[in-house]
């Protein structure tokens, strides 16, 4: 039986194959993504949690990658006003690293490198007058205030892989690529359910290869094509601890190794502090913190605050490993964040694109690169659409979160506070999809602890791809930090008697 022929396969459900997937799906183009886990379950959920201009890119005088993440960073605040915020760093000077003069001109480039709409510009602030610069040391006196967004970044994934399937896209997860060949003019895939280990065969005008880690394993392994350009692995640690210092700012602390090291408030209760960067060669499926990175992070942030931060206060750790694409830097943290879009084609042979490199703040404006790119393949293809288009949830009237969180505990009063804004945060309009026609807490079913419902756990089982405890606690939401054992066996074992 003749197979019908997908326009697209893409290779990866991270961000940029999703980000690509909705991308196209909006085109018009038919769409199959197979992810070989669950959403966002490597790189794209272990970032720093940031959408932002890259501050220290501008050393290595990466100008063209900083203007267009400014510009991505109010678009991508513009569309996903639930899941991405404002939010102020503190960059205290410390005298024995960068001068003063340095940072301000990096700042001053860093305000007018791009049009900010709604982000406030830099101010210096006098830390030993200011709250501020209570919890710092005292040898530190004057800060740099700037701007930036954070952000939830397994999220914003899955909302891209939602918007891609609401036009039309086919999201596989947990679905392992076998082997692909070019054959009279197509591509032809083997897939396998990673549960059943079943396997079928599908067929596609291309293939994107948005491997991640895997991509150059992709390449050779199970596309068998041979390539110049290849990933430099390195991996970014971070660790969670109780809360450091009251107020919603994050600070960015300088290093004596030219690293920098972010302190962000996460989850009310805790600070977040990150990131590491170190080469790595292990093994990408399972990623873990050394001893050595975490004894960094805790002496990083010690040299500024007052409270000392040791090992023994770290209750959360995760770490992810970062594609950067090869430009032979000697230095790992040198190694350029910029994406390279390479497309393998010969006369009447279908086309292969790879993702090499990257990062989380420019997927959209990835996409539309890689359309650039392939325009030649596609006749007639549909202009770009996702500057403005709202991403799931994200359609709340002038982006005004904090309105709209008002609305919704207006129509539900019976929500917890720190639900509600859990709930708005991460669902934005479609919180009417969990909450409905409820007018009880007790409505929404089983009540598994800090806030989540059975109801919540249906949601993000139908219509997110969720099937584990991990997937719901520490990706579709960072509700393992909240959730006690008993809470945690409960959900467990009621998608195991829901299965």
């Amino acid at each position: 039986m003749m197979i019908k022929p997908f326009d697209l396969f893409i290779i990866g459900g991270g961000i940029n194959g999703t980000g690509i997937a909705r991308d196209a799906a909006g085109r018009g183009l038919s769409v199959f993504v197979c992810e070989q886990g669950d959403l966002a379950e490597f790189t794209s959920s272990a970032s720093t949690k940031l959408i932002h201009g890259g501050l220290r890119y501008l050393e290595y005088y990466d100008f063209r990658l900083v203007r267009e993440a400014l510009l991505e960073r109010e678009r991508v605040l513009e569309i996903a006003p639930h899941i991405v915020g404002p939010l102020r760093f503190v960059l205290p000077h410390d005298g024995g690293l960068r001068p003063a003069w340095m940072i301000r001109i990096g700042l001053f480039l860093y305000d007018h490198l791009a049009c900010r709409k709604t982000l406030p510009g830099t101010e210096t602030i006098h830390l030993r007058q200011s709250p501020i610069g209570l919890p710092l040391q005292d040898r530190l006196d004057t800060g740099f205030l700037y701007s930036d967004c954070w952000v939830d970044d397994a999220r914003l994934v899955v909302l891209n892989a939602m918007d891609a399937r609401e036009r039309g896209a086919e999201i596989h997860t947990r679905t392992r690529l076998i082997s692909a060949r070019r054959e009279s003019g197509l591509w032809y895939a083997t897939i396998e359910d990673v549960a059943s280990g079943a396997q079928r065969e599908i067929c596609a005008r291309m293939v994107i290869n948005t491997g991640g880690p895997w991509v150059s394993e992709v390449l050779q392994d199970r596309l068998h094509v041979a390539t110049t350009k290849h990933v430099r692995l390195v991996k970014g640690s971070h660790i969670v601890v109780p809360k450091l210092y009251d107020g919603a700012h994050a600070f960015l602390f300088q290093n004596p190794d030219n690293r920098i090291v972010f302190a962000i408030p996460y989850e009310d209760k805790f600070t977040l502090i990150g990131t590491t960067d170190d080469p790595y060669d292990g093994p990408l499926g399972k990623v873990e913190i050394s001893p050595e990175e975490v004894t960094y992070l805790c002496e990083s942030i010690s040299r500024y605050f007052k409270q000392k931060v040791v090992p023994g206060d770290v209750t959360w750790t995760f770490s992810g490993v970062r594609p950067l694409y090869d430009d032979a830097a000697a230095n790992a943290s040198a190694v350029t964040r910029d994406y390279v879009l390479d497309i393998e084609s010969k006369p009447g042979e279908p086309p292969l694109m790879s993702v090499f490199g990257g990062k989380i703040t420019t997927f959209r404006r990835l996409a539309e690169h890689a359309f650039e790119k392939l325009a030649p393949f596609i006749p007639g293809i549909k202009p770009s659409w996702t500057a403005s288009s709202p991403l799931p949830g994200g359609d709340i009237a002038d982006g005004n979160f904090e309105r709209f969180l008002g609305d919704v505990g207006v129509k539900w009063p019976f929500l917890p506070q720190d639900a509600a804004r859990r709930m708005a945060h991460a669902y934005g309009t479609r919180i009417t999809s969990i909450v409905g026609s409820a007018t009880t807490w007790g409505d929404l079913g089983q009540d598994f602890g800090a806030g989540l419902t059975q109801a919540e756990v249906d949601y993000l089982i139908r219509e997110e791809w969720a099937r584990t405890t991990e997937d719901i606690l520490w990706r579709r939401s960072k509700l393992g930090l909240h959730l006690s054992e008993t809470g945690a066996a409960a959900l467990s074992q009621y998608l195991r008697d829901r299965a």
